[in-house]
Parts: structure tokens; C-alpha cells; sequence
């Protein structure tokens, strides 16, 4: 396949993990730029032609072109495809900065903290002519960056744009699906972060007592942690507007199973370091990456509330997170809830 793709020029706006390993996987077969916005950070990388905060061990091609320049960068992209790969919190002025005629896809995601928009929406606000959508799927970053199996789903409803998002990244190592429902993509990959956390918990919490020749948690309650977390992101991403079945998806369910059980996901690390005791500034500090769990829970829980859809592991996370509950009673207060029907 990959003999058979036109080559494109690609910008990659942010160089963290996520953005660095896609870069590299499509630097192969197109023309391929990524941007930094420190001047330093760029130096350092074009000299030792790797990321070394955020993905040491993965070599960049020496046909991947680093810059700083920002009006240099989106002019590259133009005429083909730009990525936007910074943190969710970034995505509205990056946004804002494209150029007419541009067509972009975002790899971030969450809701936007204050506005509680999901990314189709804030591009809505701020760039309503352009072709915008979402590349997302199950895939930790270092395994992208070595070139294992992977596979994601291009989201727009522009059509041409969806595509686009195929030729850009579709190889034989990186399959890429193409989707209409950007609504259930964005709300997958947003609520799997925070179901991930309570996951991490439920994982401490065994580990913890299992050390302490006590039972705690088990396989049982992972598996339903994430059963119910399924459903509460159903749930959600419906009164959205989603279509029920791109949660069952590689954005959805996928998403959920890698994000939950990985031993790469940082948001799993966070309720793994919480079961432990830690406090929330000093987990972060440790992880040194961005945990987008922890930003978007108190959002997601906020917009779900809005729409009157009950996300009770959702709400859990975040009383936690805020210090309000401890994660013992956590598990308590979720095993502890009313029988009812399961749908």
C-alpha cells in the first residue's frame, strides 16, 4: 500500500510523545514537518535526532524536518495535512492560528476545561469553514514510534477529510479507519482517561492488600469497572449526539481496555499512585507527562451533569482527585450502590 500513497506535505504541531511517534511513523512516505514552540528543545533534538524527554529510545528519521517557526510550519501544511498535537488545553489557540483553506485533524483528548466543549465543537467557535476532525484510537505512543501493530480511526464529518487522514497514516504497521461520528470518538477518548484512574485504583487497592496477606479488589471488580465505564461513556456520548456503535469500537471500547489495563498509561499510573497514598501534586510531578484523566474528569462529570446522564465511577474519580473521598471508600461507595437493571 504504502507504493501506492501520493506523498503529502504533514505538519505535526507539538512534539510530546504522541506527536513525535506519529511524525516518525509518517515520515517514511510523506514529507513530513514538526513543530516545538521551544527554540531549545528543537536544537537539541535536530543534534541528537531523538525526542529524549518524551521518547528517548525512538530514533527520529533523518528525513523528519524540526522547526520552531510557527508561520513556517503551517505553511507547510497547507496544502496538505496539519496535525494538532498538543494538550487539549492548547487545542483552541492552535486552532486559531490556521490558515484559510487548511484541513486538520487533533490527536488531543478531553473537554475543554471552563467552556466543557469537546474539540468538533470549540473548531465550531473558531474555525467554522474549515475541514477539522479527530485521529484517535488504542495506541501508546512508544509502541507507534517502534512500529508495532496499531490501528486508529480518522473522524470527520467531512468525508475527503476522513480520508485524508487515511492516506496520510495508513501503513502496513498503522492501520487507520475512517469514521463520521467525530461526537463518539472525542467522547471515547475523553471518558476512557478518567474510567482509567478508577481502574488504576481498583489495581492499587489489590496490589496494596495482596502485600498485606488481605483481599481486596480483584480481577472481578476490574472487570467491572470497566464494564460499567463503558456504559457510563455510552450513555454520555448519546445524549451527544453519538452513534451507539463507535463506542464499541477501537475509540471506545478499545481505547478503554488499553488505557485501563496498559502498563503505559499514565492515567492508569495515577490511580495506581493514589491507591498508594500519594497525594495528586506529587503524582504528577513524579509522572513528568501529561495525564489528561485528571484534568478533564471534573468536566466530563460537569457536562454530564448538565445533560442529566448519571456517570457515578465518573463522579467517584473526581471526588477523589479532589480530596473529598479516599480511594477506600471509592470502591465502597461504588460496590455499595443500589441494585437495579443493568441497562
Amino acid at each position: 500500500m504504502s507504493d501506492q500513497v501520493l506523498r503529502m506535505n504533514i505538519t505535526v504541531l507539538g512534539a510530546g510523545a504522541w506527536g513525535t511517534a506519529l511524525a516518525i511513523a509518517a515520515s517514511a512516505r510523506h514529507e513530513v514537518l514538526l513543530w516545538a514552540r521551544d527554540a531549545h528543545g528543537v536544537a537539541a533534538m535536530r543534534a541528537e535526532r531523538r525526542n529524549a524527554r518524551y521518547l528517548p529510545d525512538a530514533p527520529l528519521p533523518e528525513g523528519l524536518t524540526l522547526t520552531d517557526d510557527l508561520p513556517a510550519a503551517l505553511a507547510h501544511g497547507q496544502s496538505g495535512l496539519i496535525v494538532i498535537a498538543t494538550p487539549m488545553a492548547a487545542l483552541r489557540g492552535m486552532l486559531g492560528t490556521l490558515p484559510d483553506g487548511a484541513r486538520c485533524l487533533w490527536l488531543c483528548k478531553g473537554f475543554e476545561a471552563g467552556t466543557g466543549l469537546l474539540g468538533h465543537e470549540i473548531a465550531r467557535e473558531v474555525v467554522p469553514g474549515l475541514a477539522t476532525g479527530v485521529l484517535s484510537g488504542p495506541s501508546f505512543a512508544q509502541e507507534v514510534a517502534a512500529g508495532q501493530p496499531t490501528a486508529l480511526v480518522s473522524a470527520s464529518e467531512d468525508a475527503a477529510l476522513a480520508q485524508l487522514g487515511i492516506q496520510a497514516f495508513h501503513s502496513d504497521r498503522l492501520r487507520v479507519y475512517s469514521s463520521a461520528d467525530p461526537v463518539g470518538v472525542e467522547v471515547g477518548g475523553a471518558v476512557k482517561n478518567v474510567l482509567a484512574i478508577a481502574v488504576g485504583i481498583a489495581d492499587g487497592l489489590r496490589l496494596a492488600a495482596e502485600l498485606e496477606g488481605r483481599k481486596g479488589p480483584g480481577l472481578n471488580a476490574r472487570a467491572a469497572l470497566i464494564t460499567r465505564g463503558l456504559a457510563e461513556m455510552q450513555r454520555l456520548a448519546l445524549a451527544l449526539g453519538a452513534q451507539p456503535e463507535t463506542l464499541l469500537g477501537l475509540t471506545g471500547l478499545g481505547d478503554l481496555v488499553l488505557t485501563a489495563t496498559g502498563d503505559l498509561s499514565r492515567n492508569r499510573r495515577v490511580g495506581l499512585l493514589l491507591a498508594e497514598g500519594l497525594d495528586l501534586p506529587g503524582i504528577l510531578q513524579r509522572l513528568g507527562h501529561v495525564a489528561e484523566g485528571v484534568y478533564s474528569a471534573p468536566t466530563v462529570l460537569a457536562r454530564a451533569q448538565s445533560l442529566g446522564v448519571d456517570m457515578p465511577i465518573t463522579r467517584a474519580v473526581v471526588e477523589v482527585l479532589e480530596g473529598r473521598l479516599d480511594t477506600h471508600g471509592a470502591m465502597e461507595a461504588l460496590m455499595g450502590r443500589q441494585a437495579r437493571s443493568e441497562w
